[in-house]
Formats: C-alpha cells, structure tokens, sequence
C-alpha cells in the first residue's frame, strides 16, 4: 500500500516517476490566467492567518463546506477565522475523490512542511503551525517558493493598471505580472448594468458611444492602453457560445434598447454580442494577442443567495446548452474579416471536449504551432479525471505536443499547486503509454516533450519574455 501523497503521489509508473522528477518538478511557473489581486502583489501583502489566505474568495472550498452542512457564518459570515479553519478541516475527510483534498494537502506539505491529513483532530494544531510559518511570507515570497516566473491578472478595460505600474517600477520585483483584458462588461449586453459601464467607457476614453461599432472603438483605445502596459492576451467570459450573423443595424437596435435599460431579447442580444466580439477579434489579431474564450456555464443560479453575496460566491453550474456548436462559424467570422487571432477555447462542459478537438483543428495553419488551442481542464474539471479527459481527447484528435498546459484560474497564493498536480497527471498518463508500448521510450524526446507541455510552448505561445 502506497503512503499518503509520498514524493510519487499520483505517479503509478517507473517512466511517470522519472518525467516528473527529473523533468516537470524542476521546470517553473508561467500563470498565464488567473484572478490574483495585482494590488496584493504590489502591496506585497501579508497574510494573518492561514484561513485568510485559504477561505478568503475561495469558492470551491465554500461549496463543499455548504455540502458539508457548514452553516454561511462559518463560510462568508463574521465567525472568527480559526471557527472558519475548524469549520473546513471538518469537512476535509469527507472529500475523498475530490480535487480540493488534493490542493489542501499539497499546499500544507510544499508551504508548511505538514504531512499529516487535515482532520478536526488536528485542526488548531495546523492552523497555529500554519499561521507561525506564514509570518515569513509575503504575496511576492510565496510566488518566489513555487518559482512563479510569469503571471497574466484578469482586469477590466477601465482599470487604471496603476497597480502594475508600481510592480514594474519596482527594482526588487523579478517576476513578470502583466493585464490581461478581459471586455465582458461591455460584450455582455444581457447582464445587469450594462449602460452604466458603458457610458463610463465613454468618460474614460472621452468618446461618444451611440452604436456597438463605437463600443468597439472604445475598447479598441482601451487595448492600446493595456499594450502599453505590457498585455499579451485577452479572455472573454460567455455564458454560452453565441453566434448571430453581424448585422450592424440589428446590433445596434440591441444597444440602443439597453442602453434605455430594456434587455433585448436573445437573438438582438447575440447578434451585438457578436458584432463586438468580432470586432475584439481583428484588434487582438493585429497586436498578436492570444484571445481566450470561457464558455458554458450557468451563472448565479441560486437567486437569493445570488442577492445576499453576489456573483462569484459559489452558485455556479455547468451549462449542458454551452454553444460549442457555434464556435466554428464564430471561428468563420474571425477568419473573413482577416482577423484569426491566436485563440484558447475553453468549454466548461466536459461533454464538448471532442467536439471542441476537432473544431479547432479545422482552424489550423498559418505555421504557427498549435494556433487554435483547447484549453487546459478548467473550473469544475480542473480534477484528475477532467486532466487525463481533455489530455486523452486532445491527444486523439489533436497534437498534444503542441498544448499550452496548465493554468490555475485562481484567486490564492498557495494555488500554484495546481500546476504541480497537473504535471503529476500528465506524467502519469505519459508514463502509462510508454509502459504499455503506445510511444517509445526515448529518454530526450520524452523530457522535451514534458518541457514543453509544462513551460516552453506557453513561452513561445503567448511570447512571454522571462
């Protein structure tokens, strides 16, 4: 029997153990989408306490806690943090089979040197180990710990980006943090205050926006801004892939009713949703941008918890209606206007990762390595099983070789973990076709090929210069 998480948890093979201690575990860390606080980094924050860092926004550990019976003061409430840390180490035994047991334990072993489960047994006295040893880190130390050599923050076209301008301007940062533009405020034309963001998208550039081809023009200005700042790629959060024909008229009847603060119905809604995208598209495609696109999930679904804490608390679901089938003529679309930017496609239903294999694989070419990406397992598949899925489909009707790896899409510190869990996965899987005979075992081109899949292709890819 196998010890808990030993140096080769996850690795069932010799081969799998070889790739990844001699390979993967060396390599660093590029984070090229996540929602970590750029303030945080400048600021160089400090930590209290371990649930701070670890229960602080963290809405996958608020939903088992719920499933768990954790009553909401325990999880978003106003009970003192060790109740909150208690609170979750109750849970923790009862997440087996789940990602989450995984990450904790992993952060406990690779931060504070702890190895045993989490239990309520232990709980006070983890949570004071914890918080002794957090007192000689900081935001930057722990990006330092787990060789963090790039990062990509999600921020809004209207930031100021004054927080990354104080982390480049300072001599004793090493690591590369730069925006990543994310429009879905003003693409979105469906969500709640729609025309109060747009008529501050008009303040900040000083433009008149009357039609969804002036919202595009404004943003237009805003990228500017962003590529002066360093931006390398942008990400459009979708509920659900859409795709009308661009009729500017059509489009712009969509934005005056919203602007008057009517929701047009679906079909006006998408037809402005694409239009702006469209136009997103050729602007990211003439800077070099990478685009990445999130789509098929079910946003705030439990109305009055929806109302009490807002968005991002937890009350999300995969969406089995995700669009996927109108990627390809979104693709199209792209490609007609001459503007087919380098694209990661991500669904969030696992159900599409074929479908999503082979579409984009129709848009290859340009001689550019894996142009067209499917994106790494991402929300509710970021588990073993969701890995070696979107590996496995990827591997079969795509070139694996040319995938962009992992990400953490994480708002904590301690997450970069998940690319070590990610580098045990693919190793593993790795190991197992080598073992049973599926791909050779050359030694050199198995360790590039792990080099790659980790940290070179996401260099090349994005063109991060670290």
């Amino acid at each position: 029997m196998r010890t808990f998480m030993d140096e080769n948890f996850l690795l069932s093979t010799s081969t799998a153990e070889k790739l990844y201690h001699g390979t993967a575990k060396k390599l660093p860390i590029i984070d090229y989408h996540c929602h970590i606080s750029p303030r945080e980094i400048a600021e160089d924050r400090k930590f209290e306490n371990i649930a701070q860092i670890w229960l602080g926004g963290d809405h996958y550990k608020w939903r088992v806690m719920r499933a768990g019976g954790i009553t909401e003061d325990k999880i978003t409430g106003d009970a003192p943090d060790r109740e909150k840390f208690r609170a979750f180490a109750g849970v923790m035994p009862k997440l087996v089979g789940n990602p989450i047991y995984h990450w904790s334990h992993l952060e406990l072993q690779r931060i504070f040197g702890i190895r045993k489960p989490l239990t309520p047994e232990h709980a006070d006295d983890i949570y004071d180990c914890c918080n002794e040893i957090l007192k000689g880190y900081s935001a930057r130390s722990l990006m330092d710990k787990f060789d963090v050599r790039a990062i990509c923050t999600t921020d809004d076209p209207l930031d100021s980006l004054e927080y990354h301008e104080q982390i480049k301007a300072d001599p004793s940062m090493k690591i590369t943090v730069l925006p990543a533009f994310r429009p879905d405020r003003a693409v979105n034309i469906d969500k709640p205050g729609f025309g109060d963001y747009i008529r501050k998208l008009a303040e900040v550039t000083g433009r008149e926006i009357d039609t969804a081809e002036d919202v595009v023009e404004a943003l237009s200005e805003r990228m500017d801004y962003f590529e002066a700042h360093g931006c390398l790629c942008a990400d459009h959060g979708l509920d659900y892939c859409m795709f009308e024909k661009p009729d500017k008229m059509t489009a712009n009847r969509a934005f005056s009713m919203a602007m008057e603060g009517i929701c047009p119905e679906r079909k006006l809604g998408d037809t402005y949703k694409t239009l702006v995208t469209i136009g997103c598209a050729e602007k990211y495609a003439q800077k070099n941008w990478v685009m990445q696109i999130h789509f098929g999930c079910l946003r705030n679904t439990r109305k009055i918890q929806f109302e009490r804490l807002g968005p991002d608390s937890g009350y999300d679901a995969v969406n089995s209606r995700s669009g996927v089938e109108h990627v390809a003529p979104l693709l199209n679309e792209f490609e007609e206007h001459g503007s087919l930017p380098k694209t990661i496609l991500y669904s969030l239903n696992p159900a599409d990762n074929t479908a999503l294999a082979t579409i984009m694989a129709c848009f290859q070419g340009g001689g550019i390595p894996g142009k067209i990406q499917q994106g790494s397992a991402w929300w509710f598949n970021d588990n073993r099983h969701g890995m070696r899925s979107q590996l496995t489909e990827l591997a079969a009707n795509g070139v694996l070789g040319c995938f962009v790896g992992m990400l953490t899409d994480s708002r904590s510190f301690l997450s970069y973990t998940r690319h070590e869990y990610f580098r045990r996965v693919l190793c593993e899987l790795l190991g197992e076709w080598v073992e049973s005979g599926q791909y050779p075992a050359e030694e050199k081109e198995l360790e590039q090929l792990v080099r790659n899949l980790c940290y070179q292709n996401t260099c090349d890819y994005f063109g991060f210069k670290v």
